[in-house]
C-alpha cells in the first residue's frame, strides 16, 4: 500500500506548512499531584504566617507593661490617673534649696518642677551624677525614672542631670562664675 493510505491528513498537509503538534492528554493521577503540590504550598504558606502571628503576639504582650512613659512634670501630674503606679520619666528643673542628702539609710529628696508644678522626689540611693548640683542662678535639668505615687511623689530609681551647654558655661566663665559642678552641697538632713 502506498503511504497516502495510511496517514490521510499527511497527504492534505503541504511541505511548507508546520504539522501541528497535539500536547498529549494527562491521566487523573497527574492533575491530583498538581493540585496537592500546589495545597500543599498554600497549607506552608498559612502555617508560616500563623507562626509569625504567633510570635508577634508573644511578644507585645510580654511588652505591655515594660513600657515607660516620659513627660514633662507638669503633664505627669495632670495626667495623674493613668500614669499612677506605673514605670515612669519625669523631667523638670531642680527646685533651688530643695536638695537633701540624708546618710542613714543613705537617700537623696529634692523637688523638680516644669511650669509651676512642683514634684517631691525620693531617690534611695547613695550615688547621684557628678553634674547633679543645686547651683544658683542656673536651671539645672532633672530627669527622673521610677513610679509616681497616689501623693504626687516620684519614688526615684534613677536620676540624670543635664549638663549646661557649652555656650552657657562659656558666658559663666567670662562672668568669673564656676563650672557647675562646683555647686551648692546637698544640706544633711
Amino acid at each position: 500500500m502506498s503511504d497516502e493510505s495510511e496517514d490521510p491528513q499527511a497527504a492534505e498537509a503541504s511541505p511548507s506548512e508546520p504539522a501541528l503538534e497535539v500536547p498529549a492528554r494527562r491521566r487523573r493521577g497527574e492533575e491530583e499531584d498538581d493540585e496537592g503540590g500546589s495545597r500543599k504550598g498554600l497549607l506552608l504558606v498559612v502555617g508560616l504566617v500563623m507562626a509569625a502571628a504567633a510570635i508577634v503576639a508573644v511578644v507585645l504582650i510580654g511588652m505591655q507593661d515594660k513600657g515607660m512613659y516620659s513627660k514633662p512634670v507638669d503633664q505627669l501630674v495632670a495626667e495623674k490617673a493613668k500614669f499612677l503606679g506605673k514605670p515612669v520619666r519625669a523631667e523638670g528643673n531642680l527646685v533651688h534649696g530643695s536638695l537633701v542628702k540624708q546618710d542613714s539609710p543613705c537617700e537623696y529628696r529634692f523637688s523638680i518642677e516644669k511650669n509651676g508644678v512642683e514634684v517631691p522626689v525620693r531617690f534611695p540611693k547613695c550615688v547621684v551624677p557628678d553634674t547633679f548640683r543645686d547651683v544658683p542662678g542656673m536651671d539645672v535639668g532633672v530627669t527622673v525614672e521610677g513610679e509616681l505615687k497616689a501623693d504626687n511623689t516620684i519614688e526615684a530609681s534613677n536620676v540624670l542631670a543635664k549638663c549646661p551647654s557649652k555656650y552657657e558655661m562659656k558666658e559663666k566663665a567670662a562672668k568669673g562664675e564656676k563650672m557647675p559642678h562646683a555647686g551648692v552641697a546637698p544640706q544633711n538632713l
